[in-house]
């Protein structure tokens, strides 16, 4: 995928609980959102089937387009089309936005890229967990949100084209689409209503262990970990720090609050990331709820005006 490392990944010191099976319990817990984990990897499961490799311009390609523009054929789905200048010359791609409308006037972006590293191209690299799981993850969050009343920010769920590089990650070789949509929505004016950017990347890992991204907006980061301390999934965030380069930089650098939600510790020593071994059987339910529900509540909390 990605991604220039800005600085080591270092050890927090944090006393965190707990069993890994503990949430949070009582009249508080049973206010909070639940998010089908287990839906979630189904959804995924079938995208990364049906799809296989997915880099820009491949069948497998077309495949995804194909299956996310069917998730969402009676909602309000976007999609935008662009041509990104890459190393290989000019490449047609395709980012996917589906809207929730909401009472109050802004917007939170929950954003997942679903192509495969196009390097990778000839080694069946299928990104079950680098594209495919986080994919899932929207598309079941998208089932949590329809046809519910929205009394807050309105949701607009975001899949994102062309995250990977196509020779080597560089601010020029990277993020195509979200850099597409940072300057498309600065011109008309949408970045101004954004009040988050949440993104979803590699959360499926049966071992999760989601990073602090220095690099995010901290006070977001700290919400997200409020959010997460509600259910009692705090031990499952925030206990390595490093900074990242992904989908929300070319946000943050128009001043939009940002939070990379990441596990960037994938198989022992990473060995998992960016190999054919990125399969369907390393990924977990449980880490998918773990991540929606904090995703979700994350929303709530923002929804409210909490920091």
């Amino acid at each position: 995928m990605r991604r220039i490392l800005l600085g080591g990944a270092a050890a927090l010191a944090l006393t965190l609980p707990c069993c890994p099976c503990a949430r949070a319990q009582g009249a508080q817990f049973e206010k909070l959102p639940r998010f089908d984990g287990a839906k979630a990897l189904a959804y995924t499961r079938q995208f990364v089937t049906e799809t296989g490799p997915r880099w820009v311009g491949s069948p497998g390609h077309a495949r995804a387009e194909q299956f996310i523009k069917s998730q969402f054929r009676h909602d309000d789905l976007v999609e935008d089309t662009f041509v990104a200048k890459t190393p290989i010359g000019p490449v047609t791609m395709h980012n996917f936005i589906v809207k929730f409308p909401g009472r109050k006037n802004g917007i939170i972006v929950v954003a997942s890229h679903y192509d495969t590293n196009y390097p990778l191209r000839n080694i069946a690299y299928v990104g079950a967990n680098d594209g495919g799981a986080t994919t899932g993850l929207l598309i079941e969050m998208a089932n949590y949100l329809r046809g519910k009343p929205n009394d807050g920010y309105s949701v607009w769920l975001v899949f994102t084209d062309g995250e990977e590089a196509i020779k080597n990650w560089t601010d020029a070789d990277s993020v195509y689409g979200s850099k597409h949509l940072a300057k498309m929505w600065a011109a008309d004016g949408t970045l101004k209503r954004i009040k988050a950017f949440l993104l979803a990347d590699m959360l499926g890992d049966k071992d999760l262990d989601i990073t602090r991204d220095m690099s995010s907006t901290q006070w977001l980061e700290d919400v997200v970990y409020k959010a997460a301390s509600k259910y009692g999934w705090q031990s499952f965030f925030f206990q390595t720090k490093m900074s990242v380069g992904d989908d929300h930089t070319p946000f943050l650098k128009l001043g939009v609050p940002c939070a990379d939600l990441i596990d960037f510790d994938y198989g022992y020593d990473n060995s998992y990331w960016h190999t054919a071994q990125d399969t369907l059987d390393k990924l977990s339910a449980q880490s998918l709820t773990i991540s929606g529900d904090t995703l979700l509540e994350t929303i709530q909390l923002l929804d409210e005006g909490r920091k």
